[in-house]
């Protein structure tokens, strides 16, 4: 494999399960990206990963410690060592000047993962400064410097150019002079068509690796993978002919960035933001979360509700198609060969009738997984349910479509009375179980509220909170 790790071009064939964190400490001796959590959750290890498309890089932070050495191949890999330079960037200087940098430990994440925010071609905002951090966890609890630092950094992005932000940024001494360079060396990296690591048969099929590298470390870090994250045919979002069709590798903040999809779902920022951070976001796949069978996956619910189809395609080409509803056989049980990946998703487009919503409560309202989730798709025709379909996770062993609910409303007026007694049918959908998250009842109880939720903010006018209690 062949990347670029700060300014030095490396060469190894060390095997691409291997963690980007331990690569880059153990390997190169660069132990300012730290070991924290080793499952994404704290940001310590946080690294910026730029890729060149169309002439220009685009840099995303990702947690290094649940990135494959092969999902890097090609691309430019930036750690705090490749940040400093002579005297402090106005991004660390920020964080010197409001205090910000409390015991230093996870200083160096906070701060790549801001300076990854500059270089992004966006008009500077403070919230999306925040946004950007939302991945990074100070243990000091001293957040309040924090974000006072990210205010005097985006105030110095004042003058900007988003058009060429890397060049300005160099000039103004955010950055080292060297990222000048990377694009025509990532370009010479592309011309030498390298061929992908890994490709054989009965390795592990990795995307993003956000899930399979918490649950299987063990397994993963010790030998080569077959690495999906990196396919273009994979990666994109076509809409065409009343049908949306996603590549298994379209990840969270593909769609997130995409104007399509967005248009599609105007409240879709703030439904994905409940999905983890910013930097798992960068990573994790559309087909890592369905595969991975978690009764709580948050794609999984959202593409529930769609009634999507997945496409199924086997090494050699054969392919069929199956209903995600009907995808989960029983706990981490999939209606999926050894040798089949989920190469895309399609679902109906929604039209000026049709309404879309997702619900999520976690303990924390960011950066963790759902005690509940739930989403729904809704038709209404005058005043009635022409066509309904709604998913629930963490209240069975997989992610449920409620189809004795939908069933049950299908065809029915839209009608406080009606949702009301639809509970009923919600109850048998469901199997909850006491665990962390919360008893079974707590969950049946939040699962309610949260199917009212829906209608509350879908049909502010026929539905009020204290008529569907």
């Amino acid at each position: 494999m062949e990347f670029i790790l700060n300014d030095k071009a490396i060469r190894t064939d060390k095997p691409g399960g291997m963690t980007l964190l331990d690569f880059i400490r153990y390997d190169n001796h660069l132990t300012g990206t730290k070991i924290g959590c080793r499952e994404g959750d704290c940001g310590a290890c946080t690294v910026l990963v730029g890729e060149l498309l169309e002439g220009r890089i685009n840099y995303k932070s990702m947690t290094s410690c649940i990135t494959p050495l092969a999902n890097v191949r090609g691309k430019h890999v930036v750690t705090i060592e490749g940040l400093n330079m002579e005297a402090l960037s106005p991004v660390q200087q920020a964080f010197v000047e409001t205090g910000g940098t409390q015991c230093g430990f996870c200083t160096a994440g906070f701060i790549v993962s801001l300076s990854g925010y500059c270089m992004s071609g966006k008009e500077p905002e403070y919230n999306d400064g925040i946004s950007a951090i939302d991945g990074n966890i100070c243990r000091c609890t001293g957040y309040k410097s924090i974000e006072r630092a990210t205010a005097l950094v985006i105030e110095k992005l004042a003058e900007k150019d988003v058009n060429d932000p890397v060049s300005w940024l160099v000039n103004e001494k955010f950055i080292p002079k060297y990222f000048l360079e990377i694009p025509k060396k990532l370009m010479v990296l592309k011309l030498a068509n390298q061929s992908p690591n890994g490709h054989e048969e009965g390795l592990p099929k990795v995307g993003g690796g956000t899930d399979l590298y918490v649950q299987r470390p063990d397994d993963m870090v010790t030998g080569n993978v077959h690495a999906f994250y990196d396919v273009p045919a994979l990666n994109n979002i076509t809409l065409k002919d009343g049908q949306c069709r996603l590549g298994g590798e379209v990840t969270v903040s593909d769609l997130m960035d995409s104007k399509a999809f967005n248009h599609l779902f105007p409240n879709l920022k703030k439904h994905l933001k409940l999905v983890s951070s910013t930097q798992i976001r960068n990573m994790g796949t559309i087909a890592g979360n369905f595969v991975n069978a978690s009764p709580i996956g948050d794609l999984t619910i959202f593409f529930l509700a769609l009634d999507s189809v997945l496409t199924l395609s086997k090494t050699g080409g054969a392919s069929r198609k199956v209903r995600l509803q009907e995808f989960y056989l029983g706990y981490k049980k999939l209606d999926l060969g050894h040798d089949e990946i989920v190469e895309f998703i399609e679902f109906s487009l929604l039209d000026d009738t049709t309404y879309f919503n997702f619900e999520k409560v976690s303990k924390r309202k960011y950066l963790d997984i759902a005690s509940v989730n739930t989403a729904i798709r809704i038709k209404e025709n005058n005043g009635n349910i022409e066509a309904i379909h709604a998913s629930a996770g963490g209240v069975g062993p997989t992610p449920l479509y409620l189809t004795k609910t939908c069933a049950y409303l299908q065809g029915k007026a839209l009608t406080p009375e009606n949702i009301r007694s639809a509970v009923e049918c919600l109850n048998e959908d469901i199997s909850p179980i006491s665990d962390v998250r919360g008893s079974k009842d707590y969950k049946a109880l939040l699962l309610r509220q949260l199917f009212f939720a829906h209608f509350i903010e879908l049909f502010p006018e026929k539905f009020e909170m204290e008529v569907l209690v």
